[in-house]
């Protein structure tokens, strides 16, 4: 059994060193837990998904329901960003304190009693107010999520992981498409939204049963019953385990909290990584809140507009798989840069070409590989910044700075739409900043592999 030192000479994981030159086999290899541990964030990422777009997809309905003008559908979009932006910035960190599988859980609590509130909700104010609950959730829960795959997953793998992750997301939103497509004309919205607070509901047990703590936070932490915890966990992952806890607040002097996200050289690129979720956020959640409303401006039937969010999914499925493969081989930063380039282009065109139904799904599911693609390399990118006792904070903080953007974007976009601005335009405009994010995310300096 090895001990944790901070004089051994090898480190296996970043959470524990030893003697031995030759790594562990889960450090290249995948074993069942850890396989495990992805998939259950997989499953919750995908239920992010549907909480925060099937808003989108209800839109139409509810705004011809009550009569909300596009203004004021802006706010309750925004609402739910700016709750993820608190959720980001103040609750996620908290898991680096107290633990990521307790966060989870209070946040998995917190959303679907929140949806509950959205799918019975009376008026537009409580609706604000119940989405505003749901986005501190699913801010609170998403940079948990992260850090956990990011540790867990062999460190061959780990930008693949933490990218993979992030394409639970549009699954989930695409699924959730075609259902409400098929089934709101039937039951109405109120009953897409109860029927996703039960799937929030459902999974909370899931988690209980199943996900693990962090190791690297129960070394660290050291709550009650750390050691045999920890040492389970590594037994079950083929992991060397560990005689005894290292000294505590070993890793905690510098890299904790917000400090530890501008110290040892990160200001920088903390900096930059913030104005690149910024950016990014403007003009994703642009997207993904107006793209069915935008569809029928374009001139497709409303079920036809709910589709062409859904397709705009699986391109980002494909598109965030395909970068978290390329990172693994790849400088992720010039990749980047190349989705967004591109999706700054795909956007014009979508706004400024008339097209036919076939040519315009097919744009919708470029935009969705090449902005939500493009975008979510920063998961990784951020997972790669920072040290393990400060990812949960630095994740966190970067999408909570980012959802500045992305409370701007759909606010902007119903602005847009009610003053009649053309199509080309708005489209001009949120190509700009998406670009821009690009260029930030490249002047980012990564701390050399250790």
């Amino acid at each position: 059994m090895a001990s944790y030192s901070p004089a051994g000479t090898v480190s296996v994981r970043p959470y524990v060193t030893v003697n031995n030159p030759s790594p562990a086999p889960s450090d290249a290899n995948w074993s069942a837990r850890q396989i495990l541990v992805v998939a259950i964030c997989f499953i919750l990422n995908m239920l992010d998904g549907m909480d925060v777009l099937i808003l989108s997809y209800v839109a139409p309905a509810l705004s011809t329901d009550w009569q909300v003008s596009p203004e004021r559908l802006g706010v309750v979009f925004s609402a739910g960003l700016a709750g993820m932006a608190a959720g980001g910035l103040i609750i996620a960190p908290m898991a680096d304190k107290f633990g990521r599988r307790k966060l989870i859980l209070a946040s998995l609590i917190m959303m679907s009693v929140a949806m509950f509130g959205s799918a019975i909700a009376t008026s537009i104010t409580e609706l604000i107010f119940s989405r505003f609950i749901v986005g501190i959730g699913i801010g609170s829960v998403l940079a948990s999520m992260a850090a956990l795959t990011a540790e867990y997953a062999p460190a061959k793998h780990r930008t693949f992981a933490v990218g993979f992750l992030q394409a639970g997301y549009p699954v989930g939103a695409t699924i959730t498409g075609f259902v409400v497509a098929s089934l709101l004309p039937v039951h109405g919205w109120q009953a897409m939204l109860l029927g996703a607070a039960i799937l929030c509901a459902i999974s909370i047990p899931l988690v209980w049963m199943l996900l693990p703590e962090s190791i690297d936070f129960l070394l660290t932490r050291q709550p009650k019953g750390a050691l045999e915890k920890a040492n389970r966990l590594l037994r079950a992952m083929g992991q060397p385990q560990v005689d005894a806890l290292p000294p505590k607040k070993v890793h905690e002097a510098q890299n904790v909290g917000v400090r530890g996200l501008l110290s040892e050289g990160r200001a920088a690129g903390t900096l930059l990584l913030w104005m690149a979720t910024i950016f990014g956020f403007m003009t994703l959640y642009f997207v993904i809140s107006w793209i069915p409303k935008l569809a029928v401006e374009a001139g497709l039937p409303a079920k036809d507009a709910i589709y062409a969010g859904a397709i705009y999914n699986i391109g980002a499925f494909v598109g965030i798989t395909l970068i978290g493969l390329g990172g693994t081989r790849l400088d992720l930063r010039k990749l980047i840069l190349g989705y967004m380039s591109a999706a700054a282009a795909t956007l014009i065109i979508f706004g400024s070409v008339a097209m036919p139904l076939i040519a315009t799904l097919g744009t919708a599911f470029l935009i969705g590989m090449f902005v939500q693609g493009g975008f979510n390399g920063c998961y990784p990118l951020a997972a790669s910044l920072y040290p393990p006792e400060a990812r949960g904070t630095g994740i966190g903080w970067a999408m909570g700075m980012g959802r500045i953007g992305a409370v701007i974007g759909p606010m902007l976009g119903g602005f847009l739409l009610a003053a009649k601005v053309s199509l080309a335009l708005i489209f001009g405009i949120f190509a700009v900043p998406i670009l821009l994010s690009g260029i930030c995310v490249m002047l980012i300096r990564l701390p050399k592999a250790g």
